[in-house]
């Protein structure tokens, strides 16, 4: 009864959060019907109310313009059919942009201002006469003409902005000197430890109590937009500019109006092109880079490096496609400077993580970075941009890059004979990960293993190994099904130091340990932590011990016995890919767990 009545109010709450959601019809293309399955139907009007379970009906050429005041974002429904709006919504086929407050203050402003598109009423619910009768055509006019009216000015706003910038290029130049680079932590690594199967003593319940050294990644921010919408502009015939991106064709619009020279990088001759591209020539090019943002789920640091290459495509001078580039990231809502060393011109970017192994400039409070050198010293103009945000390196979606399959591996387990994989890595998504900058947030060293341990897998593990893997896990308890894949990443990879391969500690996103022939315990962990939650579905944490990182699974209501460390109320018990041969429970030899940390995952 306890259960039903749970659900009665989970189910309660969700059709109430249903009915909170409203969508208001900002524009009508020809003529669309509203109506649920056994329900009336008639013709939606401007400013009507709807909510995702409003059933529409769009013909062919059809569209609407729909906005959510809660979620900032506006919606265009222009695929045909008969369906619910939060389906059509979700069809990536139709478009959503994501307003600004600025921008949605605004629209709301003049939407209950003068430019008000709705009828009268009278306020008492009982009388049906309208006070004042306007047509649907005259709407229509009406907000036509608003529409035109605020992308008027809004492309006014964003011109002058462009403008008031460049006047500060001209006179904003100042030398710096570099911040030493943060070197990666120096850990001395612990060895693996393999266990005898003659040695293996019987399993203890022992706790852990180490709540105070417990860290979390902190929370995700959206990525960055432009400051205000940015419009499309019709031409007769577009130009386009196909390159590559990690093996993957791409293509945006880019006309010659675009072009321009920059003979030699000084102060004005920025500040002049800055100027001249406050114009409208670009915004296709822009739009287009942020639609393939979204399409390859790109994020910042694959954004950033998309946009270098479509600028090297554009322009052949190294400084002009510097200077396209820098404009292309800062009208996409990047926080960025430009940098001049001796000749040549360099795009420094902003950014909350702390980049280990680069010298960095210390600028109004923030870090920066030079992007593809490692200067010393520079002049840089401090010359910001409205509404600028920092890039971030975390990985919420994987890259969608081109297919290039790796050679296939055979990785074995030593004690489940039957839990024998190959395994086939996509190498674009390994180079892309080589291009990785390592860093750490908060300055907490533990957080870089967070940010890999996080990163979602990609398609080609998700579609090959994670299904193999599940197959052999079926009918199996979660500590059986634990242990085998314990014992497969303990087993059927090949220890060795990072000093050794790389000659500095390189952590591995689990593509990369499943790709390269050797591997260390962070990477192992960081593996291990990915293939338990995603085929079990239990939650994980990595335990660090000094020179050493190992994982601990949450089992649920599972009495599961063994080491385990007690957070919240819930028992995660510990599991080492690197103590090899050992058991769920069993800490590697010489751990502490007294003085360990434990980094969250999500």
């Amino acid at each position: 009864m306890r259960r039903l009545f749970f659900l009665f109010s989970f189910l309660c709450l969700m059709a109430s959060e249903a009915v909170a959601q409203q969508f208001e019809v900002l524009s009508i293309t020809g003529s669309v019907e509203v109506g649920g399955e056994g329900e009336p139907k008639h013709e939606l009007m401007l400013r009507e109310k709807l909510t995702p379970s409003s059933f529409l009906n769009v013909p062919f050429k059809a569209k609407i313009e729909l906005l959510d005041e809660k979620k900032r974002v506006m919606y265009t429904i222009k695929t045909p059919g008969y369906a619910t709006l939060g389906s059509m919504v979700a069809n990536k086929q139709n478009s959503v942009l994501r307003l600004t407050e600025q921008y949605l203050s605004y629209l709301k402003t003049r939407l209950k201002g003068k430019g008000e598109l709705t009828s009268r009423k009278y306020s008492d619910p009982a009388t049906v006469t309208r006070e004042v009768v306007v047509k649907r055509n005259d709407y229509e006019e009406e907000f036509n003409a608003f529409r035109q009216q605020a992308q008027a000015e809004y492309d006014a706003f964003r011109q002058q902005a462009i403008r008031e910038y460049a006047d500060f290029v001209r006179k904003a130049w100042q030398e710096f000197g570099a911040q030493p680079p943060r070197p990666i932590p120096v850990i001395e690594e612990v060895p693996p430890v393999v266990m005898s199967e003659d040695s293996v003593k019987p399993i203890k319940a022992v706790r852990i109590a180490i709540e105070k050294m417990v860290l979390k990644l902190p929370k995700i921010d959206r990525q960055p937009i432009p400051i205000t919408p940015i419009q499309e502009q019709k031409v007769d015939l577009a130009d386009y500019v196909d390159f590559m991106f990690y093996g993957t064709p791409l293509r945006v619009r880019f006309t010659s109006a675009g072009l321009f020279s920059l003979s030699e990088p000084t102060p004005d001759a920025v500040a002049d092109v800055f100027g001249r591209l406050a114009g409208q020539e670009l915004n296709n090019t822009i739009r287009d880079c942020l639609e393939l943002r979204i399409r390859y789920q790109l994020g910042d640091w694959a954004y950033l490096q998309m946009l270098d290459s479509l600028s090297q495509n554009c322009l052949t001078s190294k400084n002009e496609a510097t200077l396209l580039m820098a404009y292309l990231f800062q009208q996409s809502g990047y926080k960025m400077r430009l940098g001049l060393q001796t000749d040549t011109l360099c795009l420094l970017y902003s950014s909350n993580h702390h980049v280990y192994g680069k010298p960095y400039f210390y600028i109004d409070h923030d870090d920066y970075y030079v992007y593809k050198y490692n200067s010393r010293k520079m002049s840089i103009c401090e010359a910001a941009f409205p509404k600028e945000q920092p890039l971030s390196l975390f990985i919420t979606e994987q890259p969608m890059l081109a297919e290039n399959s790796s050679e296939e591996r055979t990785l074995r387990s030593v004690r489940y004979d039957d839990m024998s994989f190959t395994s086939v890595v996509n190498k674009n998504l390994i180079d892309f990960y080589s291009s990785y900058p390592t860093s750490m947030v908060d300055g907490n060293f533990l957080t870089r293993w967070g940010m890999y341990a996080n990163t979602p897998l990609d398609a080609t593990i998700s579609s090959t190994l994670l299904p193999a893997l599940h197959e052999k896990l079926q009918g199996l308890s979660n500590l059986q099904a634990v242990e085998r894949l314990l014992n497969w990443v303990q087993t059927a990879f090949k220890y060795e130091l990072d000093d050794v391969v790389w000659g500095d500690d390189r952590a591995f996103f689990a593509e990369e340990t499943l790709y390269y022939p050797y591997c260390d315990c962070e990477d192992r962990s960081i593996l291990l932590s990915h293939l338990v939650r995603d085929l079990l579905g239990l939650k994980v944490v990595l335990v660090y011990y000094p020179g050493h990182l190992a994982t601990a699974v949450c089992f649920g209501e599972d009495d599961v016995v063994g080491d385990y460390i007690d957070l919240n109320g819930k028992k995660y018990v510990v599991c080492d890919p690197t103590y090899i041969g050992a058991r769920v429970g069993q800490t590697m030899t010489n751990m502490d767990n007294q003085i360990a940390k434990v980094l969250l995952l999500e």
